[in-house]
């Protein structure tokens, strides 16, 4: 009795943290979960050993799925945007104010597509800034019974490079190539003003300047977008991480779910 009252009692803790808005509580939170698991085995067991073992458990809950469900994709090598309608106010009910902020920032409207990849349905609204050379995509993102979506602010330079900031919650489930340069900036920076700043300082960050800029041409968004994933798929069927299934369509390579459990891993920690 007493050894799961000590249990009981650390998961308590572990509960009132993770319910905290603190970030750094919530964190604190589930290291308590682990701890109670390493200690419900270590009581029990008295073995340190099957005790760090069943803390580490938890890093690998993620297979469950990649052996399951990933292991089991298959995603078509030139997937194409077709025509979407405006989200549903319902599903996303910061919708139209997203649209409005950009639209307030300069941006002009240039196409509404949208595709399904990896099992979730995504709607984008393009739109371009001739004076600050960069086109906006808002994604809406609906899979299963969860929806979400986020910014990307993209542009393209003289020398083939494509600079994208974007507040994406999650890692990339496909590696970027060389000529892509990602600045990833927290899912809570939704401010338009401050994201276009954030991603014009990282171009120049990186020795590039505003004049390197390629004014986008909104009348081939879309393609420009089927042409970046295709580029990317081809450079993971390179790297391994993606194998091709011989009827237009590829999965992921047992190097790929790798690839994809240390992503895992990486949102676990980031995000929990």
């Amino acid at each position: 009795m007493q050894t799961l009252l000590i249990v009981l009692g650390t998961v308590v803790i572990g509960m009132a943290l993770r319910s905290c808005k603190t970030k750094l509580f919530r964190k604190l939170g589930a290291l308590t979960y682990l701890i109670a698991s390493a200690l419900a085995v270590y009581l029990l067991t008295e073995n340190i050993w099957l005790a760090l073992l069943a803390a580490s458990f938890w890093f690998f809950l993620p297979w469950l799925e990649l052996l399951t469900r990933v292991r089991k994709l298959r995603l078509p090598l030139n997937n194409k945007l077709n025509h979407c309608y405006p989200p549903n106010e319902d599903l996303f009910p910061n919708a139209d104010a997203t649209l409005t902020a950009l639209e307030d920032a300069g941006f002009e409207h240039a196409d509404s597509s949208g595709w399904d990849w990896a099992g979730a349905t995504q709607c984008y609204q393009f739109f371009w800034h001739p004076e600050e050379r960069t086109v906006a995509a808002v994604c809406f993102c609906k899979q299963a019974k969860i929806t979400f979506s986020f910014l990307t602010i993209y542009s393209r330079d003289t020398n083939g490079c494509l600079w994208r900031t974007t507040n994406y919650p999650f890692s990339q489930t496909l590696k970027e190539s060389s000529q892509v340069w990602q600045n990833r900036i927290s899912c809570k920076d939704t401010c338009i003003d401050g994201i276009l700043a954030s991603h014009h300082y990282f171009i120049t960050l990186h020795g590039a300047c505003h004049d390197d800029l390629i004014i986008p041409d909104p009348e081939s968004v879309s393609q420009d977008i089927e042409q970046d994933m295709r580029r990317q798929i081809d450079h993971n069927l390179q790297e391994g991480i993606i194998t091709l299934t011989g009827d237009g369509h590829f999965k992921y390579s047992f190097r790929g779910l790798f690839f994809l459990w240390k992503q895992f891993i990486k949102d676990m920690i980031r995000l929990c």
